[in-house]
């Protein structure tokens, strides 16, 4: 009995000291965001040398969500980051820090002066770009695969690519092996307009759209990794 009270009061202590570092971070993020990046900022960030080493280091803030692989979480409360193309980390890294796009979670945790500046944020996304993708992303019902694929060949196919590769250069996410749950949210998030820093022509393709529909182009493109 008293070796288990020890252990729980070792578990509590760990507890609160983790709340406690999440509690500065989320105060220290708030004060330190800058009030203002734009495509002069991301074009800057972009033009910077990687330093994969350092982009492993900073990395470790990351993986207390992400994980330490990248891979998030199946029911996707968390998306699978590794192998996204880099640009696309820097470019919604700086989005959700001009608050384009709306992300709390994250929030406090890309603050350019908790990570270690505007290099460091360089270095993670390069960093998380070479690491392999999940191998077995969380997946939907599979009752409608089929239709997914239908609708990804008539809408998304010419800008996310025949395999969901995505595009570097172009700014479109690789999206073959992401995890259905996060797919399926942000795909309706945007076709809702809360998601605001989306491509345009992307809005107006969701928009025709039925739920039904969206489900079935998230299960389809979550499954590619299997194909």
């Amino acid at each position: 009995m008293l070796r288990s009270s020890r252990g729980l009061a070792r578990l509590l202590h760990q507890s609160c000291l983790w709340l406690s570092v999440i509690s500065l971070i989320g105060v220290t993020g708030l004060l330190a965001f800058p009030i203002e990046t734009n495509a002069e900022t991301l074009q800057e960030v972009m033009a910077r040398k990687p330093d994969i080493v350092n982009g492993k280091k900073v990395y470790q803030l990351c993986a207390t969500c992400h994980l330490s692989t990248g891979w998030g979480k199946k029911d996707g409360t968390f998306p699978v980051i590794a192998s996204q193309h880099r640009n696309i980390i820097l470019k919604e890294m700086v989005d959700v820090l001009s608050r384009k796009r709306q992300n709390p979670t994250m929030f406090p945790f890309i603050d350019p002066k908790l990570l270690g500046g505007w290099q460091s944020i360089a270095d993670v996304a390069a960093y998380v770009d070479q690491l392999p993708p999940d191998p077995n992303p969380g997946t939907g019902s599979g009752e409608n695969i089929k239709r997914g694929a239908e609708i990804y060949q008539q809408k998304c196919v010419v800008c996310h690519g025949s395999s969901a590769e995505g595009d570097n250069e172009k700014f479109y996410p690789r999206l073959r092996g992401q995890h259905y749950g996060y797919l399926k949210r942000e795909l309706e998030f945007i076709q809702g307009g809360f998601r605001k820093n989306a491509d345009p022509v992307m809005l107006t393709q969701l928009k025709t759209l039925s739920a039904e529909e969206i489900d079935a182009v998230a299960d389809y493109l979550s499954r590619l990794m299997q194909q």
